[in-house]
């Protein structure tokens, strides 16, 4: 084994279903736990640590609170002297502190580095909280006529699907239903305990109202509250460690990242010959397939993507290739994304059941990656997972990273 290999050690969740404000906690709280609870699921000892890596989006527009690298030093004194940064790219914050831990460890710099993601979302009321999310785009330029910035830019991309393949809302819809059902699996999903009806996923306008253009809210994604974190590791840390039981650990078989221009309007029109809607999506799964030597998404057990909404699922499932560009339906409509079906797609529930704490998104997910791999996922286990991918975006597909783990 390379010293330039990987390892997840073990990681925590905050429960997304939770409201921090509510229960008098902020930020600090937050971070206290989920650094607390990573270390503690880790195995191993904090004066460990020797690099800590930040994912947080918005932290100073909802709570006025910036400079976050430095918080798991405020709320843990252990802590104090480690070199920490904050990482920021909207919604793949948590896979940019992901990707930067790995650097780090990959270059013999350091050996152990605790990777924590933490978003408060709840503290203002829902339309202010989707408009603090604006900045992921590039305001003055584009969504000036939006109500709602991310509701809006996607459901443009829903409108682009639909232009070059045809589109039967229904799939998107059945999304929505898969992952909420998914999310009752789940103790820690922000949806778990919510109440859905039949006409919850269909046109009815009163069960299902438009929010922005041709999305409605099951489509949507909601406001979370919650923090993820991991500790990894270098190889030569796990083999000088034996303490640390390497049948607990998964491994970072491969990594992509591709960042574009912010506009939505210039990607799609740098696509608008191509068979895929966003190409660079497509590459940045095939880098890390290709890195770790996956020949095609048959060779994965599990993925866990970005469904902030439904049409990003959508978009992911002919991205990975499991269906012919604009196809995707075919894979919705056959069961394929089933736990226990081809490929379990999102068996966390994803973002639309699990929750999507925004900086805390991609920490999450290969989190959630690790569990399958190791076989502690609980209620949403999938049985045999050897290999689980991530696929985590910011803005409209701007800044896009992948993992696979084994």
């Amino acid at each position: 084994m390379s010293d330039t290999t990987v390892w997840i050690t073990g990681g925590y969740q905050s429960d997304f279903a939770r409201n921090l404000t509510r229960e008098g906690g902020g930020l600090a709280t937050l971070f206290d736990e989920v650094v607390a609870g990573t270390l503690a699921a880790s195995g191993v000892p904090v004066d460990d640590v020797d690099v800590i890596h930040v994912g947080n989006a918005f932290g100073q527009v909802y709570t006025g609170q910036g400079h976050l690298g430095a918080m798991p030093a405020s709320v843990r004194p252990e802590l104090w002297s480690v070199p920490a940064s904050r990482h920021e790219g909207a919604c793949a914050s948590g896979s940019l502190a992901i990707l930067a831990a790995m650097a780090d460890l990959e270059s013999g710099r350091y050996d152990c580095a605790l990777v924590v993601g933490a978003e408060l979302e709840k503290n203002v009321p829902g339309d202010v909280g989707a408009r603090n999310m604006a900045g992921a785009a590039w305001i003055g330029e584009e969504g000036r006529d939006a109500n709602f910035m991310w509701p809006y830019m996607f459901s443009r991309i829903t409108e682009e699907y639909d232009k070059r393949y045809g589109l039967d809302a229904t799939y998107l819809w059945q999304i929505a239903e898969l992952n909420s059902r998914n999310a009752r699996r789940n103790p820690l999903a922000q949806t778990r305990g919510w109440e859905y009806h039949p006409a919850s996923f269909t046109d009815d306008d009163d069960a299902n109202p438009i929010v922005e253009g041709r999305l409605r809210k099951v489509d949507c994604g909601p406001l979370t509250d919650g923090g993820a974190g991991v500790v990894l590791v270098s190889d030569r840390y796990r083999r000088t460690h034996p303490a640390l039981d390497s049948s607990g650990c998964s491994r970072v078989l491969g990594w992509g990242h591709r960042t574009v221009g912010l506009l939505l309007e210039d990607k799609l029109a740098r696509s608008a010959g191509a068979e895929l809607v966003f190409p660079h999506v497509a590459d940045t799964i095939a880098d890390a397939l290709g890195r770790a030597g996956v020949d095609d998404v048959d060779g994965l057990d599990v993925i866990e993507t970005h469904d902030c909404f439904t049409i990003s699922e959508y978009l992911a499932i002919d991205h990975f290739g499991l269906t012919a560009p604009g196809e995707s339906w075919r894979a919705i409509a056959d069961g394929e994304l089933e736990i226990g079906g081809r490929v379990a797609m999102n068996p966390s529930g994803g973002l639309l059941g699990g929750g999507h704490p925004v900086g805390a998104t991609g920490i999450r997910m290969l989190l959630d990656c690790h569990r399958q791999i190791t076989g502690t996922a609980g209620g949403y286990q999938v049985d045999g997972a050897r290999r689980a991918a991530t696929l985590n975006i910011g803005g409209s597909t701007t800044t896009v990273a992948s993992f696979v783990v084994g």
